[in-house]
């Protein structure tokens, strides 16, 4: 009897995997800005949802991940909204539909040896500044900066070196003068006396002082193409990461760090919690888009991106609240 049970739950368990539903999730980097998408996969809920969720991490950044998409190699990407933008200057169509993160969360640091003053915009000149990738928001951060003091990124050079830990030991061996970043290497930077902040967007006050408004970073994005074909689809991957997003809300950061996969982790536990603390700030309770707030990017891509200000942008047509107004909105314990 023992036997035949066994192998009854054996079959159900099969059958279950055999009608989930596949679905491919690129993620642009572990940095802290896409938190809600591994806290969804520690607690299990695209799995709730019937979902199948093979993911692919490019470390290097979210503009690879924007490549696997239009590719047509991944079905949903968690990147950077301003790629929405981006995308439709190229006549491309690409949604976003959840948003994660509300604000960049970026900073600017420099190592032991930086001579850059952020009271004097032209001692930036010369420096060696590392971004998480070309075309990323990091690069747009340092670009938008140097367009706002009348300088270019030919006063500087940019160099990718990723995110967490590789971006600090960048800094931490004087490869780079700078670091633009994200949680947790901001956290780290300091932590481990590799360097100090200069400029901080992690808060709304800073990321006025840097965009001129709190700037939309993460969210969960796909073709128009997709979408329309697999509603369903995306509803479950909504459904699955508003969820994550509501219990983040109601969680500490030790709890989050608790449910994280641990390749998601970098550094010491303790350092690694506290960087989530500083980062819990940044991140939508309830996954809607802010009207207001995507106008921001426009902002700032136009005043360097050359494609982008000289199209036409709706910025209707770059994210949806469709499905998030869908999904079930109880606080989840």
């Amino acid at each position: 009897m023992r036997k035949l049970m066994l192998a009854l739950a054996a079959t159900v368990a099969f059958a279950g995997s055999a009608f989930a539903e596949p679905v491919r999730i690129s993620v642009g980097s572990y940095n802290l800005n896409n938190l809600p998408f591994p806290v969804a996969q520690g607690l299990g809920l695209y799995e709730q949802e019937g979902l199948e969720v093979t993911v692919e991490n490019f470390a290097s950044g979210g503009s690879k991940t924007l490549q696997a998409l239009v590719a047509g190699s991944t079905d949903v990407a968690v990147g950077f909204y301003d790629h929405t933008i981006q995308m439709q200057s190229q006549n491309k169509a690409v949604v976003g539909f959840v948003q994660l993160a509300r604000n960049s969360g970026l900073v600017l640091a420099g190592g032991k040896n930086a001579t850059f003053d952020p009271a004097k915009p032209e001692t930036i000149k010369g420096a060696k500044i590392g971004i998480t990738s070309p075309g990323s928001s990091s690069d747009f951060f340092v670009r938008y900066y140097l367009q706002r003091h009348n300088l270019s990124a030919d006063d500087v050079s940019l160099i990718g070196v990723g995110s967490g830990s590789a971006a600090v030991a960048a800094l931490e061996q004087g490869k780079i003068d700078l670091l633009v970043n994200y949680d947790p290497a901001a956290t780290f930077i300091e932590a481990k006396g590799v360097g100090k902040i200069l400029v901080d967007a992690r808060s709304d006050k800073g990321a006025k002082e840097i965009y001129g408004g709190t700037y939309p970073t993460s969210v969960l994005y796909a073709t128009q193409d997709y979408i329309d074909e697999n509603p369903e689809t995306i509803q479950k991957v909504t459904n699955a990461t508003v969820k994550a997003l509501q219990w983040m809300n109601n969680h500490s950061a030790e709890e989050i760090v608790e449910k994280l996969p641990k390749e998601f982790i970098s550094g010491d536990r303790e350092t690694y919690i506290k960087a989530v603390e500083n980062a819990k700030a940044i991140f939508s309770t309830d996954g809607r888009f802010n009207d207001e707030d995507v106008k921001t990017p426009l902002a700032v891509l136009k005043s360097f991106n050359e494609k982008v200000a000289a199209a036409d942008i709706d910025l209707s047509k770059t994210y949806t609240n469709d499905f998030v107004g869908k999904a079930p909105h109880d606080v989840a314990n």
